[in-house]
């Protein structure tokens, strides 16, 4: 078995991922600062508690682990909280990534699956986002992630250095086996809120920004389960260790939905008619994002299994509905 150093593992897509690797037969050693992330949703996987920043720890695990790849999941990714906290988001996204890759690079470990997002596009002047269009992030989140893939291109350069970088678009819903959920402290995505206020735990719904250049003026999101966006971690796994080759794929549905429209499926699916407050514009949200996911069906095989709207909604209602509390604390 191939022992995979899974880097922020415990939070909501890592997390998920885990449980994807463990049945494809590989061995995940997750490294989280539990920040976000929680024990009890990689229970059966082995938890190392430390640092990204953090080199020699990170050197000791890679070796004392026998790591043959490392999947990068840590990070920040609140967009809108990145204009206001733009260092923040440079620092944890972009430098301190730089620590992990000099300890690959001090063990000989070659491999790296990194976790990106369709944030790098921005503003796409086509759609739907190809690979090589136009990167003009509208947030330092995006920029954050953007820099971090170009650090991955030169280290490719000079140490030998194999990557593939998934670019989300937006993930959501929950295990499709009820196991694993969205607990995230800020809880800011849009499904994850629209689905907390129809529970009651929130009075009311924000709509940020009613007058966007889209069909009913609010912004158009590709929404991608979270259990299909594991399956691609794993595709690219293999293919990375297969081929030894370096590659950039978009991870979408190739289905475009309005900020309406997502609302209003919340309240369908969950029977509640709540309260939404329309709201300005938040400061750097792109108007419409929409993957082409063409490369990654092509050269991985991947398949969307989960990502339907309806489908995305009901796994993630029903896990925020079992799990009012979230991850429960080990007694």
């Amino acid at each position: 078995m191939k022992n995979i150093l899974v880097v922020g593992g415990a939070g909501y897509i890592g997390s998920h991922t885990v449980k994807a690797l463990n049945k494809a037969g590989y061995t995940p050693v997750v490294f989280d600062n539990l920040s976000s992330g929680h024990k009890e949703a990689v229970a059966g996987s082995k938890l190392i508690t430390g640092e990204l920043a953090d080199k020699e720890q990170l050197v000791q695990v890679l070796k004392e682990e026998n790591i043959t790849a490392v999947m990068h999941f840590a990070g920040k990714i609140d967009a809108a909280e990145s204009v206001h906290k733009p260092l923040e988001y440079l620092k944890a996204n972009c430098f301190d990534g730089v620590s992990l890759l000099l300890a690959m690079q001090a063990c000989g470990v070659k491999n790296i699956i990194f976790s990106s997002t369709a944030a790098v596009y921005g503003d796409a002047e086509k759609l739907p986002i190809t690979e090589d269009a136009p990167k003009q992030p509208t947030n330092p989140y995006g920029l954050s992630k953007l820099l971090f893939e170009e650090v991955l291109q030169y280290y490719e350069q000079q140490a030998q250095l194999r990557y593939v970088s998934l670019r989300y678009f937006n993930a959501a819903g929950a295990d499709m086996e009820g196991e694993l959920g969205d607990d995230h402290a800020s809880k800011t995505h849009l499904i994850t809120s629209a689905i907390l206020t129809a529970l009651g735990d929130r009075e009311k719904l924000k709509l940020f920004g009613t007058d966007y250049p889209t069909p009913d003026g609010t912004c158009i999101r590709d929404y991608i389960h979270v259990d299909d966006l594991a399956e691609a971690h794993v595709l690219a796994l293999d293919y990375l260790l297969k081929n030894n080759q370096s590659a950039i794929f978009n991870l979408g549905s190739e289905n475009g939905f309005s900020n309406k429209q997502v609302i209003e499926a919340v309240k369908e699916i969950s029977g509640v008619d709540f309260t939404v407050e329309e709201v300005a514009r938040r400061k750097g949200d792109p108007a419409a994002l929409l993957a082409s996911a063409q490369a990654a069906r092509e050269v991985l095989g991947w398949k969307v299994r989960h990502s339907d709207l309806e489908t995305i909604i009901r796994s993630a209602y029903n896990w925020q509905k079992n799990h009012p509390e979230g991850y429960q604390p080990s007694a």
